[in-house]
Parts: structure tokens; C-alpha cells; sequence
């Protein structure tokens, strides 16, 4: 699993027009899931994203954690994380989950974060094309990866 993590002041996603997740300040997450997952990568990714440090202390140093803050949380799916860029000028999509375990696991994360995070949590629409707009605050962008 992949997890781009990019802090943010505001994020939102549209699906035809329409505007189906917004946050404020938080994290926008776009995440990847590949053949390799299971439940147990799911558990450990959300473990990582919660506890991962990218908010300023008092001290102005990244040592605070989403939790930490109580930020907000907008979970995108995006199968394009998990392809192999290794060679050539074309990306392949072998290494992603087909849809069906993807869609599933996804859920998973999301549920698993609504269950343990206090903050406001939306989502972009599984397997839609859609417009992300946001913020970023530093900037800062993070790969997590299990």
C-alpha cells in the first residue's frame, strides 16, 4: 500500500461537477493498493498515517501527529500509485490490486481510520474520475508505504 500524504490548509474533491469531499486544515491522502495487501498492511498504514509526525510543535518542528491535532482527513483513492515506473514511457498497473480487492480494502482503511481518528474524515468516489483540488501547507508531501 501507498499513501501520498500532502499537509494542507484545504483539500476538496469533485466527481462531475459536484463536490462530494471537503476539508480544512489536515492531511490530503491519496492511496494506492497493490496486489501484495491484505488486511494486515491496512491496519499498519493506518497505524503509520495517524502517528506519523508532519505538524509543527511549538518549537515549529514536525512532531505532532494528525492525531495530535485533531486535523482533518480526506482519503482519495488512486489505483495510479501503485504503478511501475521503472522502465520505458509508459507506466504499467500489474502491480495494482484489481478493483474489486482494491474497493474492499480501501473501505477498510477508511472504516479503520473513522474507528481511531476524532477528526473530520471525507472521501473522493472509488473508481471515479475525479478533480482534487487543495492547499499545501509548507509544502509538505510524504510516500508512506507498508
Amino acid at each position: 500500500m501507498k499513501c501520498l500524504v500532502q499537509r494542507v490548509t484545504e483539500a476538496a474533491v469533485e466527481v462531475a461537477g459536484e463536490r462530494v469531499g471537503v476539508i480544512g486544515s489536515g492531511l490530503l491522502v491519496l492511496v494506492g493498493v497493490e496486489k501484495k495487501d491484505d488486511n494486515d498492511k491496512i491496519e499498519r498504514m493506518v497505524e503509520r498515517l495517524l502517528g506519523y509526525r508532519l505538524f509543527g510543535d511549538n518549537e515549529d518542528r514536525m512532531n505532532r501527529s494528525i492525531r495530535d491535532v485533531a486535523g482533518d482527513l480526506l482519503l482519495v483513492s488512486q489505483f495510479t500509485l501503485a504503478a511501475d515506473t521503472k522502465k520505458g514511457t509508459r507506466p504499467s498497473f500489474s502491480s495494482a490490486a484489481e478493483p474489486a480487492i482494491a474497493r474492499a480494502l480501501f473501505d477498510e482503511f477508511v472504516e479503520l481510520i473513522g474507528a481511531q481518528h476524532a477528526g473530520h474524515i471525507a472521501t473522493g468516489r472509488f473508481g471515479a474520475n475525479m478533480q482534487v483540488s487543495l492547499v499545501n501547507d509548507g509544502p509538505v508531501t510524504f510516500l508512506l508505504e507498508t
